[in-house]
């Protein structure tokens, strides 16, 4: 579905070097490693937002960054799913209006049940500032799976979360990757949760390795 090959990324210093990755459907990818290391920017290669310094990043047998900026667009509002650390939430919008954006943008329909599942469908009709940020972090997390993607690209998506409800909300992300054959890749700090993700990989001293 998803492969990275030969990754590296500079700044003023080399981030990390030669990363293979290989995102195969109805399976679940973490990435660990300590702040700094470079997880969000492999995420961020990998759904498009980044170019890396070298490498390539092939998804259906296309390689990415050879393609057009409206290819890539395309890719981005129909087939990837992306759950950012801030939840870039429009204040102005409820809750409900926030997640039918994106889904009149990839034209599908709003299931009642996530809402329910991911418990946002009694506050769904207020507005953003209302809500707390772990209820913003939920309504961000179904704006994304309300929209179908076949690759969810995950930054820390329970970071304003318990450890209770943490555990409900990946097991709805966990539930929907394996009933739409879809896959997810998951950047986190918390051991926890990484540990229900079919494969980990530890990212540290510049290479990722298969834990």
């Amino acid at each position: 579905m998803l492969k990275a090959l030969n990754l590296s990324h500079k700044f003023d210093y080399l981030l990390f070097n030669d990363i293979n990755l290989d995102i195969k459907p109805a399976t679940t990818t973490a990435i660990m490693g300590v702040s700094g290391s470079g997880k969000s920017t492999i995420l961020h290669i990998l759904s498009t937002l980044l170019s890396p310094t070298d490498g390539e990043v092939i998804y259906n047998d296309k390689s990415l960054y050879k393609l057009s900026s409206d290819e890539l667009l395309k890719i981005r509002r129909y087939d990837f799913g992306i759950i950012f650390q801030a939840h870039y939430l429009f204040k102005g919008f409820n809750g409900f209006e926030n997640i039918e954006l994106a889904t009149i943008l990839s034209g599908q329909k709003i299931d009642l049940n996530l809402l329910k599942a991911l418990k946002i469908d009694k506050v769904i009709n207020q507005k953003i500032g209302e809500l707390s940020g772990g209820q913003q972090q939920r309504v961000s997390i179904a704006r994304v799976l309300a929209k179908n993607p076949k690759i969810i690209f995950a930054d820390e998506p329970t970071g304003n979360l318990d450890q209770t409800t943490a555990k409900e909300v990946m097991s709805v992300i966990f539930d929907y990757v394996k009933t739409n054959n879809a896959a997810l890749v998951l950047v986190t700090h918390d051991k926890d949760i990484a540990q229900l993700c079919d494969i980990k990989y530890q990212l540290s001293n510049q290479h990722l390795t298969q834990c």
